[in-house]
């Protein structure tokens, strides 16, 4: 069976930070991927990496086919050119442990979605906290975001099984949004409780700035429209699963900025999972 795995890489000003990235595919112990970086910026990433010393026959280099188009149409470049089975989201600042492609590849032999824990970290890699963390377990549409509260671009998912593509029209959420359209035809996906992927949390990261509360509100209000308007067709349960939760985020996003004023270090993440403790569904 042909395990290779496509991994999606939008690279927009991504010099200081995309060589380590690289490096983290190159350390993978599953040795059968391509890692199709795709510059939105017009710098010729190829050559970047040669000059760090970077040659692999595996990596792709391509264009969004413009400056600035945004990573959701850059990583769509991406899914309508790759022939792989299986496919993964690197974001050119993120990094991945050494053994998380071997373990998502085990996890597709029985599961459309694998997602895994994340490692999250500074620009200078210092930890700064998991999310996720805990025993693998099977998640439901319903379920996976109070255990994953936040960011998920950790994915790795069966495109035979389960297959979408990313909306250019959110500014913020689109892998929320990216798997709500995969759990249309999978209905369910295993989750890794191991921390397997390396989440960069800039200070100007969506989740932790202080200017894009609206695109973040304006986001998640979409998307549980949507929810509510049956546009991903999942079943009630799952339906007011991510309901609840969204409707807990976006509480937590109107009192975000008074908890920041007063705490300018706080994560967003820290701030919202005291807010879902008390209504956490079973998985």
């Amino acid at each position: 069976m042909d395990h290779a795995v496509a991994i999606i890489t939008p690279a927009w000003n991504a010099q200081p930070t995309i060589v380590t990235t690289v490096q983290s595919v190159l350390a993978q112990t599953h040795a059968d991927w391509q890692l199709w970086l795709i510059a939105d910026d017009g710098v010729d990433y190829e050559a970047f990496l040669a000059d760090a010393g970077i040659r692999d026959p595996r990596i792709r280099f391509s264009s969004s086919g413009g400056i600035g188009r945004g990573a959701s149409v850059t990583r769509n470049v991406a899914l309508d050119q790759i022939s792989t089975a299986y496919a993964a989201i690197l974001d050119a600042d993120d990094r991945l442990k050494p053994q998380k492609l071997e373990l998502a590849v085990k996890g597709l032999e029985d599961h459309a979605i694998v997602t895994t824990a994340l490692d999250v970290m500074t620009d200078d890699f210092a930890h700064v906290r998991f999310v996720g963390q805990g025993a693998d377990r099977v998640l439901t549409p319903g379920t996976h975001k109070w255990v994953s509260l936040s960011m998920d671009s950790m994915l790795v998912w069966d495109r035979r099984r389960a297959d979408a593509r990313f909306d250019p029209t959110m500014s913020n959420m689109t892998d929320l949004e990216f798997l709500a359209q995969l759990y249309r035809t999978a209905p369910a996906s295993l989750h890794l409780g191991t921390p397997l992927h390396d989440y960069i949390k800039r200070a100007s990261s969506m989740s932790n700035g202080k200017d894009v509360a609206a695109g973040m509100i304006a986001s998640k209000t979409e998307i549980l429209r949507r929810l509510q308007t049956g546009h991903y067709a999942l079943p009630a349960q799952d339906v007011d699963g991510l309901t609840a939760f969204l409707t807990i985020s976006l509480q937590a996003e109107a009192l975000y900025g008074a908890a920041l004023a007063g705490k300018p270090s706080l994560l967003f993440e820290d701030h919202l999972e005291p807010m879902l403790k008390q209504k956490r569904p079973t998985p």
